[in-house]
């Protein structure tokens, strides 16, 4: 689904999903999901035992065999907490302030020089090479091929088909996808597993390497944080530029604040649109939801999708106006639901926050920076997760006005 970005009546969203507001914390799609728009409800399932993850491409991650381990993204369990306790340390935010913030002023300043160079540029691309960049050092994908960018955009294209063997249509999606998988393997994670087998590094593949795990586990693991640190790091710069660009008021805001308060407003942005708008659990045993009428019962085997775009705007959490921009509220909500909650809540939250704002932060001290053209909002259905195109920025000419 595509259009141009104009939210509903009285609301400041510009990725609006076009749903009707809730009328109840849970309800019941027609294919018999369970749909929470609580956000309590929605954080208290989150952070409960007795589900497992579904969605995110978990069904061609159950296909693999059993001998090969699944991403963490796709773990659950004593094994996934421990893989998390042991991988924390990459990401604490003093360990982002001091390992990585210097990275993302080099990053950001080279896309600024790419922009000062050329007069305008589309700020997707701009923000692709700053999330690819950051998340690559986090990683440990410092030693590929130059062209990164390019392949991560075939392997992550704008429409996504279903491999299969039953159609010409499903094969041709089956061999696009492996040869995206060789080509990202070859040209980015093989080079990058030689180096690290050669000396070690303090970063997430050498300590996969260091846990036994084969090049093709840790394949897996690398496009995992492509997905979740770089495409949806990518989205949400667009998304918050596009709102600055869009409120004055904002904007002075952010440029007049200081780094805690720029971060404030980043995050009431992505509370009010977050880039992925749905999560899925499956239950593993009866997980009962509490709602006004009385607890719903959800039994094994059934599936849950937690809608963060209706949760992040409930008023008994966040507060009233839920669909207006108060950026004072962030200090008690934060993100909200954006980031997850619970076990599988997003490590990078607070990589994803400062480097957008380091960015941004950089660009709207542009003189004369502008928003050219209009920008449009895809959705990816199987997500609810906005993608921002057409939105380019542009600086005057010289000896010329705007």
């Amino acid at each position: 689904m595509v259009h141009g970005g104009q939210g509903a009546a009285g609301s400041a969203r510009k990725a609006d999903r076009g749903r009707a507001r809730p009328t109840c914390p849970v309800s019941r799609a027609a294919d018999g999901t369970w749909q929470v728009h609580d956000y309590e409800v929605a954080r208290a399932l989150l952070r409960a035992p007795g589900t497992v993850q579904a969605g995110l491409g978990v069904e061609t991650v159950e296909k693999l065999p059993p001998r090969v381990r699944r991403p963490v993204l796709y773990r659950d369990g004593p094994e996934h907490r421990e893989h998390r306790r042991q991988t924390a340390r990459f990401f604490t935010p003093r360990r982002v302030d001091e390992h990585y913030r210097d990275l993302m002023v080099r990053i950001a300043e080279e896309q600024l020089d790419v922009l000062r160079a050329a007069g305008r540029a589309p700020l997707s691309d701009l923000a692709f090479e700053l999330a690819i960049g950051v998340v690559s050092e986090v990683v440990g994908l410092r030693y590929g091929r130059p062209g990164i960018r390019r392949r991560l955009e075939r392997f992550f294209p704008e429409e996504f088909g279903e491999p299969g063997l039953t159609s010409a249509r499903g094969l041709y999606w089956l061999v696009r996808q492996n040869a995206n998988w060789l080509r990202i393997h070859l040209a980015d994670v093989r080079p990058a597993i030689r180096a690290h087998r050669r000396r070690e590094h303090d970063d997430l593949i050498s300590h996969l390497i260091a846990e036994g795990c084969s090049d093709a586990e840790i394949l897996g693991e690398c496009l995992t944080f492509a997905a979740a640190g770089m495409v949806t790091t990518r989205e949400f710069v667009c998304l918050a530029a596009w709102h600055l660009f869009s409120d004055a008021g904002l904007l002075a805001r952010y440029r007049a604040s200081d780094e805690a308060g720029r971060l404030n407003v980043l995050r009431e942005l992505l509370r009010l649109e977050p880039v992925i708008g749905e999560l899925r659990r499956r239950a593993t045993e009866a997980v009962e939801l509490a709602c006004p009428d009385g607890p719903v019962t959800v039994r094994p085997g059934e599936h849950v999708a937690l809608l963060l775009d209706d949760a992040n705007a409930d008023p008994s959490a966040v507060g009233e106006e839920p669909l207006c921009v108060r950026p004072d509220r962030a200090g008690e909500v934060g993100a909200g639901l954006s980031f997850g909650d619970g076990p599988h809540r997003c490590p990078g939250a607070h990589i994803a926050l400062l480097e957008t704002d380091v960015f941004l932060s950089r660009l709207f001290a542009l003189e004369g920076v502008r928003m050219s053209g209009e920008p449009r909002v895809a959705f990816r259905e199987a997500i609810g997760g906005y993608e921002i195109r057409g939105l380019t920025v542009a600086l005057p000419r010289a000896g010329r006005g705007l």
